[in-house]
């Protein structure tokens, strides 16, 4: 059975309420430089393969576990946050400003939607999951640290959970509900196993965070 620690990148600058650019492009804060500091401070033995998503914030996370594992093979996959709104809509913007955009994407759920350039429907993200679990079975790796996000995470647990079979608005409406329940806190570890039949994860692991 595989072990996969999933890790939520440390504090962002959107995170911190700061306004940003584009949703790949945004960096973490002095405090989530800390957190992915303490964060490989705490493994106890080296991983048997490390993952980041793209996007810059878990790259910039996951590069202290990089220096100190540089014999732990290093590769990036398509585990980035779900980006639905258009990046454009990102631009000189807070977290707080786009709430209201946010709002009425899921008060219309349409899982083939997509909000313009740069951006991805709920099915492009599910199948982004299902590549991911692909990945995993595939790969001969016992432990595999990922670096990744928030909704990602939850949408791979939902996954899993809800034993997902077909993509509509009543699974869209079912994942959101989901997604707002519970918080995984910046660069907490939640750790999951699986196999062909089984499925089991952790609550949010903060042990190795000093501010916790």
């Amino acid at each position: 059975m595989q072990t996969v620690w999933s890790i939520r990148h440390g504090e962002s600058e959107a995170n911190a309420g700061l306004p940003t650019s584009h949703p790949m492009t945004i960096e973490l804060t002095a405090k989530g430089h800390q957190q992915s500091k303490e964060l490989a401070s705490s493994f106890v033995k080296a991983p048997s393969l490390i993952v980041s998503s793209p996007y810059l914030r878990a790259r910039q996370t996951a590069q202290p576990t990089r220096d100190r594992f540089p014999d732990t093979p290093f590769v990036e996959w398509e585990v980035q946050e779900f980006t639905y709104l258009a990046p454009i809509r990102y631009l000189g913007t807070t977290t707080n400003d786009r709430r209201p955009i946010v709002e009425v994407y899921w008060q219309n759920p349409d899982p083939l939607f997509v909000d313009g350039e740069g951006a991805e429907s709920f099915s492009d993200m599910i199948i982004r999951i299902k590549n991911f679990y692909q990945q995993v079975r595939e790969t001969e790796a016992e432990s595999i640290v990922v670096f990744t996000h928030e909704q990602l995470i939850k949408a791979m647990l939902w996954f899993q959970m809800a034993r997902v079979r077909e993509v509509s608005p009543d699974a869209m409406t079912q994942y959101r509900a989901f997604l707002n329940a519970w918080k995984i806190p910046n660069c907490s570890i939640i750790e999951f196993q699986f196999d062909l039949d089984k499925f089991w994860y952790t609550a949010p692991i903060v042990g190795h965070l000093s501010e916790f």
